[in-house]
C-alpha cells in the first residue's frame, strides 16, 4: 500500500512544521534572491511554472535556499470531466523537479467541455460529487506518488440539493483517499459571514491530525442588492476577524505551516514579511500551549 494511502495520525509537513511562508510572486524573486529574507518557506501556483523555462529556472534558484509548497489552481479536482492527463503529467514533472514539501489543490472545478475558466467554482456536497472528487484525488496521488492537501473554498451560496455539510464532505474525502486538508481560515471566515457557517464549529469538525497547512489572506467587502458579501480577493492585509479565528483555530489544529496569501495589488516584500511575523507570533504562542518547538 502506498504510504499516502495509510490513514495518518497527523499529516507529515516536513521540516517546516509550525513555520510561516508567503506566496512568492515573480515581482519579488530578484529581491528574495538578493536579500534572502528570514522566512520559513514560499508557496507558488504550480501552473505559473509548467511551461515557462525562465520562470522555472528562477524558482529553482529560490529552491536552493528555501523549501517550497506547490499550490494548484487548474486541475479541476471537483469537475465531472476526467482529469486532464497532460496537465497532471506537467504537475508530476514539476513536483519531481522541485521536491516541494507540500502539494495542494482546491475543492472546486475550473473546466467543462474543454473550456478552462479563470475561477474556482463550487460543487454540491452530494454522494455523487464525493465519488467524483475521491476518484480524482486518488488518481492525482497515484500519479504524483504522494499525499496532497485539499483546500476548503470560500462560499457565496448553498446548493439546495446538497446532502451533507462541507466538513462532513471533507472528512469522508480524507477517509476514502488518505489525502490531507489545507485549512483556509480566511475562507471559513468568509463563508461564515456570507452563508452563516459557524466558524468555530467548522474548525472543530475537521478530522483531527489531517490539516497540513493553513492559509490567511485579505478580502473585499461588496454590497450586492441588500446584502453585504465578503469576496476572497487576496488583495489586502489579513483583517482582524481572520486573525482572531486563526488564533482560535491553531489551538485546535496544532500550529501547522501557515501561509500569507497576497495575489492582487501586490505590496512591497516587506509588507508580506510583516504579515508573516504576525502569523509566526500566533504559531509560537500555540506551540507553547502544545509543548512543541516552533521554527
Amino acid at each position: 500500500m502506498p504510504t499516502w494511502m495509510e490513514p495518518p495520525h497527523s499529516v507529515d509537513c516536513g521540516p517546516r512544521l509550525r513555520s510561516v511562508g508567503i506566496g512568492l510572486r515573480s515581482a519579488h524573486i530578484a529581491e528574495v534572491l538578493a536579500r534572502r529574507p528570514n522566512i520559513g518557506w514560499f508557496e507558488v501556483h504550480a501552473e505559473n511554472y509548467m511551461n515557462h523555462a525562465t520562470a522555472l529556472s528562477n524558482l529553482v534558484a529560490v529552491r536552493e535556499y528555501y523549501p517550497l509548497s506547490l499550490h494548484g489552481v487548474a486541475l479541476s479536482i471537483g469537475g465531472i470531466a476526467p482529469l486532464n492527463k497532460d496537465h497532471l503529467g506537467r504537475l508530476k514533472t514539476l513536483v519531481e523537479r522541485l521536491d516541494p514539501f507540500l502539494v495542494s489543490e482546491h475543492l472546486a472545478w475550473t473546466a467543462a467541455d474543454g473550456v478552462h475558466l479563470n475561477d474556482l467554482l463550487p460543487l454540491p456536497y452530494t454522494e455523487e460529487s464525493l465519488d467524483t472528487v475521491s476518484t480524482h484525488v486518488l488518481q492525482t496521488q497515484e500519479v504524483l506518488g504522494r499525499r496532497i492537501l485539499i483546500e476548503n473554498p470560500a462560499r457565496y451560496l448553498r446548493f439546495r440539493h446538497a446532502t451533507m455539510g462541507e466538513t462532513e464532505f471533507l472528512a469522508e474525502l480524507v477517509h476514502r483517499t488518505g489525502c490531507g486538508l489545507l485549512c483556509d481560515v480566511s475562507n471559513i471566515y468568509i463563508s461564515a459571514c456570507n452563508i452563516g457557517v459557524d466558524p468555530v464549529r467548522y474548525v472543530e469538525a475537521l478530522p483531527e491530525g489531517t490539516v497540513g497547512e493553513i492559509h490567511l489572506a485579505g478580502h473585499a467587502v461588496r454590497r450586492v442588492g441588500d446584502r453585504t458579501l465578503l469576496i476572497d480577493d487576496h488583495a489586502s492585509r489579513v483583517p482582524p476577524g481572520v486573525w482572531s479565528l486563526f488564533a482560535d483555530s491553531v489551538t485546535r489544529l496544532g500550529a501547522p505551516p501557515t501561509l500569507i496569501e497576497w495575489d492582487a495589488d501586490l505590496p512591497a516584500l516587506d509588507v508580506l514579511l510583516e504579515e508573516a511575523r504576525k502569523a509566526q507570533d500566533v504559531l509560537d504562542n500555540a506551540a507553547e500551549r502544545w509543548n512543541v518547538d516552533a521554527i
